[in-house]
């Protein structure tokens, strides 16, 4: 079981926006970071209260949650946080990784001294909370480098694209960066695919970026054995 907590639902700290936009935010991220468990009840009447809303904007956010693959409803049983689809998985794995490679390719080719220092400074930052033992901290940092080559190619829609198909990826992620070693090994991933962009080779990104984001399926098959209560029946 992942160590129960209260649900971080800054519910007021979100931007001004309609009443269903800032639940749907709010819950989105909750359940991207694992504050709800896959499969957890989602308590309608507790999260308006929660929110200070009524029923009607939270039902039309979770609507939009549903849109997303983060929830799920059962009629006649209640709202309840996805669990995790190996089918869903591997697609939206599919759709980043042919988003980032062709990202990368047209980065090689063009990339800026301004890029290799955002991104150097980025690596610095990652070396500095894996020393301090933060995974979370690193986690953001791992999902800002990646976010960094995509914006870097200068095709805005390319990191919303690649966000949306990644959603459920990110959810398991957050339980495969405490696997020992884990973290240490993808920092080592990050700094070769920066080396690669910073000798402008091509074929040597496209190879190691390949190579660091197919190993993220090799770890979910053990997660699913360990963890069967967050995984869809076969």
């Amino acid at each position: 079981m992942i160590n129960p907590r209260k649900p971080n639902l800054n519910f007021d700290k979100i931007e001004p926006a309609s009443l269903k936009h800032k639940a749907y935010v709010a819950l989105q991220k909750a359940i991207i970071e694992l504050d709800f468990e896959p499969g957890q009840l989602l308590k309608k009447s507790e999260l308006c209260k929660t929110f200070g809303i009524s029923r009607t904007p939270l039902t039309e956010a979770i609507a939009l949650l549903v849109q997303d693959g983060l929830v799920e409803v059962v009629p006649q049983a209640g709202t309840y946080v996805a669990r995790f689809s190996i089918d869903e998985l591997k697609e939206g794995a599919f759709i980043r990784e042919a988003l980032e490679v062709a990202a990368i390719k047209e980065l090689a080719n063009s990339i800026t001294d301004q890029n290799l220092v955002e991104l150097r400074r980025n690596l610095r930052l990652q070396k500095a909370y894996i020393d301090d033992k933060d995974i979370q901290g690193f986690y953001n940092l791992d999902s800002q480098f990646h976010s960094m080559i995509l914006d870097a190619t200068g095709f805005k829609k390319l990191s919303r694209l690649s966000d949306t198909a990644w959603m459920n990826v990110n959810r398991v992620r957050r339980l495969l960066l405490p696997v020992p070693g884990r973290v240490d090994a993808t920092f080592v991933e990050h700094q070769k695919i920066f080396t690669a962009l910073e000798k402008k080779d091509v074929n040597l990104s496209e190879r190691v970026l390949r190579e660091h984001l197919g190993k993220l399926m090799t770890y979910v098959a053990p997660l699913e054995k360990d963890h069967p209560e967050y995984f869809l029946l076969k």
